[in-house]
């Protein structure tokens, strides 16, 4: 049992790695076969695949329908949409993101076997569905907080851009071109974003279908109000700058507003580590001594 632990936790392990670096190798292989085409008489049915090919993708594609039959809800558009969220799609896709959820749940179920052949084996049956239902939700959650972190960040960018985009339409140019200059001049999550709907718009999607694109990537209250914004100035005929000017006043005062309730809501998240940590520390110190005197004059009486 000790041995078949470690090697489900040593196989979890290898699994993890070659799923991350799996989007790398992939993209190479097809660089390489593009390279050569044409220049090889050999079939593709002769060629020999890669290791890769003939066991990480099975193996991959098995653990995927694994954690999707643990969890019939989810599926891998919900998946994939998840990840363009956190910015991860071009490094992940949903096949292997399910695929590391469930090798970190039989990972957890390899530990509950080593602790029940170590311990007892009550305590590998106590630990089982513990730590195979932390693998299998740990990277749900870490995925859940880089969305919340990507969104903050975006609505903390989008006043800046608003405002460039603001001052770009007024000096004579029209929406792609100043689309063109933010993505120049700045950086960040929301700029990687209207790169990417500036790519749709030129390879030739309406600009209408890749905004409404960007709103639902991105899953943010202010850029769904620009979307919205920007498409009707299109169809009704008014001035785009002056939209982009209130655009960016709004957004700017929702983040003041934003900033300030997390300010009111900081005491009562202080209250708690105060009252378990330092209230404790504080009766000790200022408590102790009289209760030391007392209890030495007690016995001197």
């Amino acid at each position: 049992m000790l041995v078949l632990a470690a090697f489900s936790f040593g196989l979890a392990v290898f699994l993890v790695g070659e799923v991350a670096t799996a989007p790398t190798r992939r993209r190479a292989t097809a660089l390489k076969r593009a390279a050569l085409y044409g220049l090889t008489q050999r079939a593709p049915k002769d060629e020999v695949q890669h290791f890769s090919e003939r066991v990480l993708a099975p193996t991959v594609a098995q653990l995927a329908s694994l954690a999707l039959r643990l969890n019939p809800k989810n599926s891998l558009e919900a998946t994939g949409a998840r990840l363009r969220a956190a910015g991860l799609s071009g490094r992940l896709n949903a096949s292997a993101f399910l695929a590391i959820k469930a090798a970190l749940a039989l990972a957890g179920v390899g530990w509950a076997l080593l602790i029940g052949v170590t311990l007892s084996p009550f305590s590998g049956f106590l630990f089982a569905p513990i730590l195979a239902g932390l693998g299998f939700i740990g990277p749900e959650t870490i995925l859940t907080h880089r969305i919340r972190d990507r969104r903050d960040r975006i609505r903390g960018e989008l006043p800046d851009a608003l405002d460039l985009l603001a001052v770009s339409v007024e000096a004579g140019l029209g929406l792609d071109g100043a689309i063109t200059k933010l993505t120049e001049h700045m950086k960040g999550a929301l700029v990687d974003e209207f790169a990417l709907t500036l790519g749709e718009m030129r390879i030739g999607e309406s600009r209408h279908d890749a905004l409404r694109k960007l709103a639902e990537r991105v899953d943010v209250t202010e850029v769904a109000a620009f979307v919205r914004s920007v498409v009707q100035a299109d169809q009704l005929g008014i001035s785009l700058g002056r939209i982009l000017r209130v655009q960016a006043a709004d957004t700017r005062l929702r983040r003041q507003a934003a900033a300030e309730e997390r300010a009111m809501k900081a005491p009562i998240k202080m209250m708690f580590p105060t009252a378990i940590f330092i209230f404790p520390s504080l009766f000790a110190v200022v408590l102790g001594p009289a209760m030391l005197t007392l209890t030495h004059t007690l016995k001197l009486g």
